[in-house]
């Protein structure tokens, strides 16, 4: 959410650096010394030579140390700017520190009377300093105080404490911070390890860099319900700053620096560090839902260290002021983003369940199997009577393809029973609000028939969209349909569709969409026409009020990329692409593979995932295939029979369009 929804008087704040005092705040101060009496400014004189500048300086803002403004060994002071800062050469090993009325007093030297100007920041004896209680150095950093109060919501943001109307302005960090700092950077000076490189995707494709160097876009994540944080995408949008891991430094420990997105792919996010402005030497991809991104503040909460690039720390010599400027009416994550990630990467499905699914050796029929794993919400399983686990389904847990225990036989559907029925130890029926919920229907008046006519998509040839026939009306508003002109003579090719399936069709439905309607094998009226053919078969059409008629605003565009299943080959998850929209019927391409591979899928489909799916929840990614690979494809196509009954396809083995996947 926006900043200033959240915190008080964060924007519209007066773009001015945090200075020293004035001329004549200091000579005001001067004369306030002069009256406090002769020793006073002896005092103050010995207070200057016991404290270098740096260590006057050592109160670091919003929990980043100086960066290599203080840290560096490049670093040195320069006559010709009152914030720059002088190189650390040494740190006192303590430094007492008290407080008084909520307020932090630093005491350099260790002797008492001596206090910190909230405003710049200057350490000077406390009773020379302005107001009963002393929390300035001037009248002119009292005043500036009160009119960069506004500024305390940025600051108390990147602190990682609410902004009040008390806030300090500048309230540093501790010394702990500091030292900590120095630490760090003499152990980068001794070891100098050079930056690990970064792990190297599936066989070496990455999405950004295919999104980027061909100017593709990608799905967003909110067109896909069913995934991580799909539903809770709204505030992810270009421009939004976070905290991510800072690779341009030499330091032994990981830290951090605010980055803004300048693109988004799905859960992928073009990064580019503050401070590069227009300079793209060191955008990065990464996945916003990883691990390692998290809402601007999370540094100042977590203790982590936020430091200024290498390569620009020399632009700016005040980066507090820089980073206030910038986030000034700027969006960040919410604060319970990554909350959100991990609590949507629950599944409700457990290992040992038992679900009924459909025989992929005979679509007209379900079977039991045991759910063996889960990954993103996929679930491998195992059909039982499988002694040595390899005879296995993959499917989402939203599928429509599995159902609770006891569903066929509710339904009047065919269910192959075995002597394996019975629960071993350790498993249990997953229960019925587990499932993909259907629209209730009333089956009563106007209902579908046997016999009647529809278009449908060929679940063993999901780029064709046939002719097809009601075989047989079951309960609950479930239909069993069969492709016309290549069915089997026992029905074992039919196939379970729902009445209100996006994957049924009335009749003219391709006609009027301009999709070419594949006719019943052996048809030789070409150009097909309904007409004629449901006078030849003397049968009806399907009343068109019985089709789902419903059309989300699913956000989807011609050439978005994506990741997809291959249902032909379930247990693949690959790259695509949208290559047409029809209502809400889109129709997937597999990138690197001829359009033949096709599959019309709905846009609610949960088979579809955003870019950078895989990579967010460990499931093998499949690359767009290689030259070799579609001709090796092209060659055995050539080898091929006709559609069989296995749940495969016609056009797609696991011998054939996947020869060289990557195994799991």
């Amino acid at each position: 959410p926006h900043y200033a929804s959240r915190y008080a008087n964060f924007v519209d704040i007066p773009q001015r650096r945090f200075e020293k005092p004035t001329g004549a705040a200091r000579a005001a101060g001067a004369e306030r010394e002069a009256e406090a009496g002769p020793g006073l400014m002896d005092n103050t004189r010995d207070l200057t030579e016991h404290s270098p500048r740096s260590e006057r300086k050592r109160r670091d803002s919003f929990g980043m140390f100086d960066g290599y403004d203080s840290c560096s060994e490049d670093s040195s002071s320069s006559s010709s700017s009152d914030e720059s800062e002088e190189e650390v050469t040494s740190i006192p090993a303590s430094l007492p520190l008290i407080k008084t009325n909520g307020q932090v007093y630093t005491y350099p030297d260790g002797k008492s009377g001596m206090a910190t100007c909230e405003m710049c920041g200057m350490v000077g004896v406390r009773d020379a300093f302005y107001s009963k209680t002393k929390r300035f150095c001037s009248v002119s950093c009292s005043r500036s105080y009160s009119s960069n109060s506004k500024k305390a919501s940025i600051l108390a943001r990147l602190q990682g404490k609410p902004p009040t109307k008390k806030a300090k302005v500048l309230q540093k960090q501790p010394l702990v911070a500091k030292l900590a700092a120095y630490a760090q950077y003499q152990a980068s000076l001794q070891q100098n390890q050079p930056k690990s490189k970064a792990a190297v995707t599936v066989e070496g494709f990455d999405w950004g860099q295919y999104v980027w160097s061909n100017k593709f876009t990608g799905a967003p994540v909110s067109c896909f319900k069913h995934v991580p944080m799909g539903t809770h995408w709204a505030d992810i949008v270009e421009g939004v700053r976070v905290e991510v891991p800072n690779t341009d430094c030499n330091l032994p420990t990981k830290v951090f620096w605010i980055a803004g997105i300048i693109k988004l792919a799905g859960y992928k996010a073009l990064l580019r560090y503050e401070g590069f402005d227009n300079d793209s030497s060191l955008d990065f991809w990464c996945n916003i839902c990883g691990s390692d991104v998290h809402p601007v503040g999370w540094c100042a909460t977590s203790g982590k260290p936020l430091v200024t690039p290498r390569s620009i720390q020399h632009k700016y010599t005040n980066w507090k002021a820089f980073l206030v400027k910038r986030l000034t009416g700027a969006k960040t994550l919410p604060p319970d983003f990554c909350s959100k990630v991990v609590e949507s990467m629950q599944y409700p499905f457990k290992t040992a369940m038992r679900v009924e699914v459909v025989d992929k050796t005979h679509l007209c029929r379900t079977r039991i199997a045991v759910v063996e794993s889960i990954v993103g919400g996929r679930l491998r399983l195992i059909y039982e009577e499988c002694d040595d686990g390899t005879d296995d389904f993959w499917c989402h847990m939203l599928s429509p393809l599995i159902h609770p225990i006891g569903w066929s036989r509710s339904i009047g559907h065919r269910f192959k029973r075995t002597d394996g029925s019975k629960k071993q130890e350790g498993q249990c029926d997953a229960t019925p609000q587990l499932f993909a919920k259907v629209k209730d229907v009333d089956q009563t008046g106007d209902w579908y028939q046997e016999g009647m006519k529809l278009e449908a998509i060929d679940p063993l040839n999901l780029s064709a969209i046939c002719v097809a026939t009601v075989r047989k009306v079951l309960a609950d508003g479930y239909l069993m349909i069969g492709i016309d002109g290549s069915e089997a003579a026992d029905g074992s090719d039919w196939f379970c569709y729902h009445s209100t399936s996006p994957s049924v069709f009335p009749v003219g439905f391709c006609e009027i969409n301009k999709i070419e309607l594949t006719p019943p094998r052996g048809y030789t009226k070409i150009p097909f026409k309904w007409f004629d053919y449901l006078r030849e078969a003397g049968s009806v059409a399907a009343p068109v009020k019985l089709f789902n008629k419903e059309i989300p605003n699913h956000g989807f565009r011609v050439g978005m990329k994506l990741e997809a299943v291959d249902l032909m080959e379930p247990r693949l998850v690959c790259v695509a692409t949208v290559t047409r929209i029809v209502h809400r019927l889109l129709r997937i391409h597999f990138d690197g593979w001829e359009d033949e591979y096709d599959q019309w899928v709905d846009c609610e489909s949960p088979d579809l995932y955003p870019v950078g799916w895989c990579e967010l929840t460990g499931y093998q990614l499949q690359p767009p295939a290689s030259q070799s690979s579609r001709e090796n494809q092209t060659n055995v196509m050539k080898k091929k029979k006709a559609k069989s009954s296995q749940y495969k396809g016609h056009k797609k083995t696991s011998s054939s369009k996947h020869r060289d996947i990557i195994i799991w």
